[in-house]
């Protein structure tokens, strides 16, 4: 098929462009944000820093080149910005003072920063890194004689925890809070052990202290929804234990004054979903009591706008919210703009900053762009302050995203949805569908911006995707209505129900629907088609296809199976079998093309192979797609954003308008 020009192309991908990590200063009459651009010829991500006027909405470059940068903050008199970057060879700190314009490196450090936060004196700068850690041995080595040239040494692994995707093997070592001067110097070390400090830092008002999250049990590798706060002290390092409530207690900041220290705490229930809450410690006295604590809704990054206000996000009917909250437990929501920080699918996404000058900047999307830069104040008006898409997206045609509510015949739980219409849609014409799942499980779609689903639209799809039982953005209810059915026919009713719906509308042709997901998504896909036939081919996407084998082979075993299953596989067979798609491909006829990262840990290619082999053996049309080098995100690279897209495409292409197999 002939893509007109004026419609969304994957080469467009290398040209899109979105905001992230917005950041208003002190005053609040400038923000400075990361652009993100994607590099045709590097096939790599180029990430400059730029600033905005808010008033005058004028917009120039702070740094714009090839060399990377992030985390930018500012100082808390407003007159210079820290911030991460490669531009003296490797990844350091550096400080820019803004009235002279000049730059330096404050740093010497060997390994990754993260968490970079200024002391509220100006003197400090507090981050994590990593510190290495020796390598486990078993056995003494004999020497090797001068000039030999041996095999790589053996790597001997005793941790319970020992690989994550995108990593690989982890190496040894702890991440540690470290502090700097500001204008240059020795780095610190303040934390001990061999536990891991990392997240938000909060400094004190006096700055020497530094308020963190850490869990320290001895067995923390098997207690990952346990978490305490702790501070530290700046002089000796003494470390102060502030909370051990069960769950997890993270995200503090302090209040302007310092008499308050918010954070969020999390449940340490054995459910794969659970709420995020506020908390507000008095600080001389250490209490602490969650605020709004009927609230039935994630709080996301609560910062102090005044000594009695905050500003936090929530996820809302696939929707991220910006809105206050009274230290008394009043919410008000200020807009549901938040968005666009993820280009390939239209996940609920975006970032805020704010602080006491009663400005917000975040990052505003819509269904049709990613993000821009906007800033919306305490009465809910918003203000966009860039366009940067304008350019690519203003002379093209985009699909056009529309809402869809129905009931899931299981039993009749509502169900929201959304659905793209082509380019130049006509209702009175027969469309193909396209249903696309979304992963997690407990993720949510909404109406935002999709390089991929674009893609799909402008080839002539009518694209549908849904937020089934498990979607986060709708309360703990249903998301725990998926508890222990992860896959099950519940949640396969859920999309099939908005199949229907959709081709009640009249202007879908039932002969060509296709199906297609990504992890989570992609082993749902890969149910479905265990369950019926009416897909006339199907894109199943990093799926896990044998619980029983994946929980103990991926990177996410430790956390998956206390909070998603019953048990541990082998005193539960039968109901790991239950929700394994492998269970079900004696009943597939449907033909599939499977597709997944060389280098995925989180759904190990050996799922997606013992499918394909499967379906090989039941001679149905199969093909199977490596991505060389990618992990479990194969959309990393804009290339392979491409490939995933094109590969899915030629696949339902060649199943089009054609009778299905028997």
């Amino acid at each position: 098929m002939t893509i007109a020009a004026d419609v969304f192309t994957s080469t467009d991908i290398f040209s899109l462009e979105y905001a992230s990590d917005p950041r208003i200063s002190p005053d609040g009459k400038t923000a400075v944000y990361v652009r993100n651009a994607y590099d045709i010829m590097t096939d790599g991500k180029n990430r400059d820093l730029w600033l905005l006027n808010i008033k005058s909405g004028m917009h120039e470059p702070l740094f714009s080149d090839d060399k990377q940068y992030s985390q930018p903050r500012w100082s808390p008199d407003g007159k210079k910005l820290a911030f991460i970057s490669n531009i003296s060879g490797k990844y350091q700190i550096h400080i820019h003072y803004l009235d002279s314009n000049r730059t330096a490196m404050v740093s010497q450090l060997q390994t990754g920063i993260s968490s970079l936060t200024w002391s509220p004196d100006g003197k400090w700068l507090a981050f994590s890194q990593k510190v290495s850690a020796p390598n486990s041995k078993l056995a003494k080595m004999p020497k090797k004689p001068k000039g030999a040239k041996w095999a790589k040494p053996v790597v001997v692994i005793d941790k319970a925890y020992y690989q994550a995707d995108g990593r690989g093997l982890i190496k040894p070592g702890y991440s540690h809070i470290f502090v700097i001067p500001s204008d240059g110097g020795t780095p610190r070390q303040l934390t001990q052990g061999n536990y891991h400090h990392r997240g938000t830092l909060s400094w004190n008002n006096a700055s020497d202290e530094i308020v963190f999250s850490a869990n320290r049990r001895d067995d923390w590798e098997y207690k990952g929804l346990e978490g305490d706060l702790f501070s530290v002290s700046l002089k000796d390092g003494q470390l102060t234990q502030l909370t051990s409530a069960p769950g997890k207690e993270y995200g503090p900041s302090f209040s302007n004054n310092g008499e308050k220290l918010a954070f969020l705490s999390t449940s340490n229930a054995l459910n794969p979903y659970r709420n995020a809450k506020l908390n507000i410690m008095n600080w001389s006295s250490k209490e602490a009591k969650i605020i709004a604590k009927d609230f039935d809704r994630s709080i996301r990054s609560p910062q102090w706008l005044s000594n009695s206000k905050l500003a936090f996000a929530y996820d809302d009917f696939g929707k991220r919210k910006v809105a206050t909250m009274t230290t008394k437990g009043k919410i008000t929501d200020l807009t549901d703009s938040l968005s666009g920080t993820t280009l390939g699918r239209p996940y609920i996404s975006g970032e805020f900053h704010a602080n006491d000058s009663g400005k917000i900047v975040f990052t505003k999307g819509t269904s049709q762009r990613p993000s821009d830069v906007a800033v919306v104040n305490t009465k809910g008006s918003v203000k966009q302050l860039t366009t940067l898409n304008e350019d690519l997206l203003a002379h093209k045609t985009l699909g056009e995203v529309h809402e869809i509510n129905y009931k899931s015949s299981f039993d009749g739980e509502n169900i929201q949805g959304w659905y793209i219409t082509p380019p130049n849609f006509d209702p009175k014409k027969k469309y193909p569908l396209l249903l696309e799942i979304h992963g997690g499980p407990h993720l949510a779609y909404g109406p935002h911006f999709s390089a991929e689903l674009q893609r799909f639209a402008a080839q002539g799809y009518v694209v549908f995707y849904d937020n089934h039982r498990g979607s986060s953005s709708y309360g703990e209810r249903f998301a725990m209505l998926l508890k222990y059915k992860y896959s099950s026919k519940e949640d396969f009713a859920d999309h099939n129900s908005g199949v229907d719906a959709m081709i009640a509308k009249g202007f879908i042709d039932e002969n060509n629907l296709f199906i297609a997901g990504g992890s989570a998504g992609g082993i749902a896909t890969a149910y479905a088609i265990g369950l019926t036939d009416r897909f006339a081919a199907a894109a199943v996407v990093k799926p896990v296809i044998n619980w029983l084998s994946k929980v103990l082979t991926a990177d996410s075993g430790l956390r998956q199976i206390p909070t998603q299953f019953p048990g541990m596989p082998w005193e539960h067979v039968e109901h790991y079998w239950q929700r394994s798609p492998m269970s079900l491909v004696g009943n597939v006829t449907t033909p599939t093309l499977l597709m997944t990262g060389e280098e995925d840990l989180r759904t190990p290619m050996a799922q997606t192979e013992q499918f394909y082999q499967a379906l090989k053996l039941r001679k149905v049309d199969t093909v199977l797609v490596k991505v060389p080098g990618a992990p479990h995100g194969i959309a990393g690279k804009p290339s392979r954003m491409i490939a995933k897209i094109e590969n899915t495409l030629a696949w339902f292409e060649k199943y089009k308008n054609k009778p299905k197999q028997q």
